[in-house]
Formats: C-alpha cells, sequence, structure tokens
C-alpha cells in the first residue's frame, strides 16, 4: 500500500501524523522502493491496525 492508500483507510490521518507516527515506532512496518517511496504490505496495515483496535479496548 502506499502512503497515500494508506491515509484513505484512516479516514482523516494527515500525511504528517503518519511521518509522526513513524519517527515514534508506531505506525505499521513499511519499507522503501529504490526510488525511496514507502510501501506497507496489506497484511502488516491490517496487523497493526488490529493491534491498535486492541489497545483501544
Amino acid at each position: 500500500m502506499t502512503v497515500a492508500e494508506i491515509l484513505v483507510e484512516l479516514k482523516g490521518v494527515s500525511r504528517r501524523t503518519f511521518y509522526r507516527w513513524r519517527e515514534l515506532g508506531q505506525a505499521p512496518e513499511a519499507f522503501k522502493l529504490p526510488n525511496g517511496e514507502l510501501r506497507v504490505w496489506r497484511s502488516n496495515f491490517t496487523a497493526w491496525l488490529n493491534s491498535r483496535e486492541r489497545t483501544a479496548a
């Protein structure tokens, strides 16, 4: 998934917030492509999202 796709899924989270989460180690695991763009495997995103739901409950 691209960062833009993740932001759409999170509905209202800004790009800045996503990158701050990355700095704090609170974002889903991502990898960089040779051109520098970030990608997140959908399975990693889903697992991360599920872990956030459990934390909030």
